[in-house]
């Protein structure tokens, strides 16, 4: 078998692949114990034709298939039981049957309100996971199997058992399987075992859905398929869609937490204060303490959270962009640091060989001769070998036979081949960094310094001087040729780059290459602090003292797989968020514990398979697109919850008052669904969707309480001083409805405050929305049957402008209570 090589200059090989989205290996205790494969026919030695058609029939028809299914959302029934069945609607369907029965319809609303509101989630979520779905599909993992010695790309779930499937450099195995063909195969099992030494395998070693190829090339058997694959289970509930394991939601989470613990004595003491201790209608007593727990439940605000996400993962999606995990929008607009590889990030794959610069009176048209036998090599060459071949085709002679083939490694730095000749003569080469098989006083590297303050990519052709496995080998090597390589710098990287320095976002450079070459590109695309370049082999292994070099530099090059992780690792502790994007296989631990991982499309199936965003389109310049995404919904969402929260405040606090006055409830439940819907409700849905670019900040939960109590307070003490003040003016017949109606009047005034403030900083839209909302309110106060349907009249003119005045001195206590609040506590 041929061996397929990675860059020898660090990077890793560019070749056109779409993202798996839907097979994600997930981290088992180093202790587990991995099962026994199970026993099954091998190619026949030396034949390694794969099986025949009729074989794969046979397996097939006894269902011996790769099925496992693959998802990347929640099925349709999952997500209606998910929307439909909550604490919450459970509370809320319980108290709407009573009312059913007891009130007329219009204190009946709130029931209607949650069923459309638990659609509308339903149907977001519904198109968020068609988009996941089809994307999904996009980007399946397309293995190389070989049937009737015929190598080629099938599906993962079209794998049978038996089938001889290929692995190259950055290749991720998926089925379990037992090795036919090894050629220096390497394989990292560290997303299974959790120890990131590769593991080099021989013929008749077993190899585990889950791991990765690292080094080298071969085939397997596969041996265990569809559910039985040690990964497979694993994986797919990994991969499934998710609203959870957030920042956003665990605070929510917590919010709703402490709500329902406060709301059930609250509730219980309504429930005695209007049903046993006020002597009056029984079926008017048990609409009011309806209408008093209802406003308690911020019902809203999960929904509110789950369509912000769902409507986030359809708007990026349509610019190609893969979110396997959604807390990854959040994630990343949490972000202050960005690490970057250079290759498929700032540079396209593609490069041009500008230069053979012949070394030590080495003859140039041999040079061109090596040069397109390497490049011949190997079948699927990386994107600097692909250089090589355009630039030194095979001549019409042919090509020298390979006989013996040196695998790239991160660690290693450079690969390697070995010919026979033609005239009978042998050869062995070396082709990678310079600096790691130069000596350190050799004059050449003054040369290859100046090559890379342009920005240029260089190799060093070597002739070795024994075995190309010997690790002496590299050091007594001949040098023999510079191979000057310029890289295709991305369009759109510059302005990308000018994104994240604007948004104090720090971004770092993390590259396999000469950091002086790396510092040259990053310094041609306008990378602040790209001057600050250190060689990763001079980094301290201190973890602190690491971490304190990866503050002051900015590009860092001659970074290994080990020490990209090591360096991720040491900014998270000093407590910064850190996002890892990356293509190749020596990003894969980075990126699996870096914060997010964003991953090309292009990139290797392991690498695509652990990052929680695959931008399908290949496009660095995506990347704003997520952030801004993210700020949308951390932003918004933290507005809508101090309206809901405010809600709840008022809520339990006017409950309280209640009954500690021993006072019927002041409201009926149609007075709050009409003030929730237009203090809250309608704007909040608005809110919720609108662009934000405001930087996403920590604490979630004290950032939104520390707003919603002194609000919801405020509220709730002068809706019950209108109320007290009417019950003193009101006497006779009907006046439980005028008092009823002035609270009314207050309450709404000052939700309509709040809502004001929050609505800010104001555009012409959020005017609008603020006006309409109050207009909608006169019109029910002004037009009959809307009046009479809503039991809502104002009685004389005393008492509605004194339910005026109330509202304008609460607020008025509101302005100078968030002012307080944001100095005070600030964030």
């Amino acid at each position: 078998m041929t061996q397929r090589a990675l860059d020898p200059s660090g990077d890793e090989p560019n070749r056109p692949s779409v993202p798996s989205g839907t097979d994600r290996p997930v981290m088992i205790d180093a202790g587990t114990e991995l099962d026994p494969v199970h026993p099954v026919e091998l190619p026949a030695p030396g034949g390694g034709r794969g099986l025949t058609a009729a074989e794969v029939a046979e397996r097939i028809a006894r269902g011996e298939i790769n099925d496992v299914p693959v998802r990347s959302s929640r099925s349709v029934r999952e997500i209606v039981r998910a929307n439909v069945f909550t604490r919450f609607n459970l509370i809320i369907g319980v108290l709407w049957v009573i009312m059913l029965f007891v009130a007329p319809i219009q204190d009946s609303l709130f029931g209607f309100v949650i069923i459309a509101n638990t659609g509308i989630g339903i149907v977001q979520e519904w198109r968020a996971k068609k988009t996941l779905d089809s994307l999904a599909v996009i980007g399946e993992a397309k293995p190389t199997v070989r049937r009737d010695g015929v190598a080629a790309e099938i599906s993962t779930s079209e794998i049978v058992l038996g089938d001889l499937v290929e692995l190259g450099p950055g290749d991720k195995v998926v089925v379990d399987g037992t090795v036919a063909e090894a050629d220096s195969l390497e394989i990292d099992e560290s997303l299974l075992t959790g120890e990131a030494d590769p593991v080099l395998k021989h013929a008749g070693d077993p190899v585990m859905s889950g791991s990765f190829v690292v080094a080298g090339g071969g085939a397997f058997a596969a041996t265990k398929v569809g559910r039985e694959a040690y990964a497979a289970q694993l994986a797919e509930e990994a991969s499934r869609f998710t609203l959870v394991q957030s920042e956003l939601r665990t605070g929510i989470s917590t919010i709703l937490k402490y709500v329902t613990w406060m709301m059930i004595p609250t509730a219980i003491g309504l429930v005695l204060s209007q049903l046993v201790v006020k002597d009056h209608n029984f079926k008017d007593s048990v609409a009011r303490t309806v209408g008093g727990i209802v406003p308690m439940i911020p019902e809203g605000l999960v929904l509110l959270t789950s369509v912000a996400f769902a409507i986030g993962v359809v708007r990026l999606g349509r610019k190609q962009c893969l979110v396997q995990e959604l807390p990854a929008i959040e994630g990343l607009a949490r972000v202050d640091i960005v690490c970057l590889d250079k290759t498929g990030t700032l540079t396209e794959g593609g490069m041009d060989v500008t230069e053979v610069r012949a070394l030590n009176g080495t003859d140039e048209p041999y040079l061109h001769r090596v040069l397109a036998a390497l490049g011949a090599s190997d079948p699927r060459p990386n994107a600097s070998l692909q250089a090589i071949i355009d630039a030194y085709p095979v001549p019409d002679g042919g090509a020298w036979t390979v006989t013996q083939a040196l695998p790239f490694s991160s660690a290693r730095k450079y690969s390697g081949a070995a010919f026979d000749e033609d005239g009978g003569r042998t050869s062995g080469w070396l082709l990678g960094a310079p600096d790691v098989l130069l000596s350190e006083d050799d004059p050449a590297l003054a040369e290859i310094e100046q090559l890379n303050q342009q920005g240029l990519r260089v190799l060093l052709l070597a002739r070795a001087q024994g075995p190309l496995d010997d690790p002496a080998t590299a050091t007594g090597a001949e040098p023999c040729a510079l191979i000057v390589l310029e890289q295709r710098l991305r369009p759109d990287a510059r302005e990308t780059l000018a994104y994240f320095a604007e948004q104090r976002v720090a971004t770092k450079v993390i590259s396999g290459d000469n950091a002086v070459s790396v510092g040259a590109v990053a310094a041609k695309l306008g990378l602040p602090g790209a001057e600050h370049t250190l060689d990763a082999r001079r980094l301290p292994t201190d973890p602190d003292e690491m971490a304190t070099a990866m503050e002051e530099n900015t590009v860092f090059g001659r970074v290994t797989p080990q020490q990209k992780r090591e360096m991720v690792a040491a900014l998270q502790s000093r407590g910064h968020t850190v996002a890892m994007t990356g293509d190749g296989v020596n990003d894969v631990l980075a990126l699996k514990d870096a914060d997010i991982g964003v991953s090309m499309g292009s990139g290797s199936e392991a690498t695509r398979a652990v990052a929680q965003i695959v931008l399908l389109n290949n496009s660095f310049a995506t990347l704003p697109s997520v952030v801004a995404e993210g700020r949308r919904v951390i932003g918004n969402i933290t507005r809508v919850a101090t309206l809901f929260l405010t809600k709840t405040v008022y809520s339990v606090l006017l409950a309280v008052l209640v009954v500690c006055f021993q006072v019927e409830y002041p409201f009926l439940p149609r007075h709050l669904t009409l003030l929730s819907t237009l203090t809250i409700g309608i704007p909040a849905f608005f809110l919720a969707l609108a662009p934000n670019k405001e930087r996403a900040h920590p604490h979630f939960v004290r950032r939104v309480m520390r707003y919603a109590i002194p609000s919801g307070t405020i509220a709730a003490v002068a809706t019950f001083v209108t109320y007290l003040l009417a019950r003193h003016h009101y006497t006779g017949p009907g006046s439980l409805d005028a008092e009823t109606s002035a609270a009314t009047l207050t309450l709404f005034l000052v939700s309509m405050w709040v809502l004001a403030i929050i609505a800010r900083p104001y555009t012409w839209w959020r005017i609008c929305l603020v006006a309409a909302m109050g207009l909608a309110f006169l019109v029910v106060l002004v037009v009959p049957w809307l009046q009479n349907f809503f039991a809502l009249k104002l009685v004389g003119a005393q008492m509605p402008w004194t339910a005026v005045g109330i509202a304008v001195i609460a607020s008025a206590a509101l302005e100078y209570a968030w002012r307080l609040v944001s100095r005070r506590f600030p964030v």
